[in-house]
């Protein structure tokens, strides 16, 4: 991952548990590993792309099934935009290329009980036209 930009009142540390679950979301995307997905994200969040909806258990189900990047022999090229922390909570911005697609996430995060999860995930294909 390259070119990060942060923002925001936060200390060293949350910004290390930060990018650390940045990094489990990107190996797991790239590696297919649903337990890795499920523990960083919080259970009963949503992903949102224009025209559809998915629970977490429909998202992690359809990771399940699809090829994963690595076996195909995929580039690791995520790259991480940006991350702004206030308090607690941060939004993280990440370009995910998969496949034939190239993804924009956003990754809205709370921490809670002292950890960091992924609570809302809105993203879109740059490469296709949504209008």
């Amino acid at each position: 991952m390259e070119d990060i930009t942060s923002t925001g009142d936060f200390g060293a540390n949350e910004f290390k548990l930060v990018m650390t679950l940045v990094s489990d979301y990107c190996d797991g995307l790239h590696y297919g590993d649903v337990p890795k997905l499920r523990a960083i994200f919080h259970p009963d969040a949503f992903l949102k792309a224009p025209g559809l909806r998915r629970s977490l258990e429909q998202w992690l189900d359809a990771v399940a099934i699809r090829p994963v990047p690595d076996q195909q022999g995929r580039s690791y090229n995520f790259k991480l935009l940006s991350i702004e922390i206030i308090k607690d909570q941060a939004m993280v911005k990440l370009e995910c290329p998969l496949f034939d697609h190239c993804y924009l996430d956003f990754l809205g995060l709370l921490k809670e009980n002292g950890r960091w999860l992924i609570h809302n995930k809105m993203y879109t294909d740059l490469q296709e036209d949504h209008s």
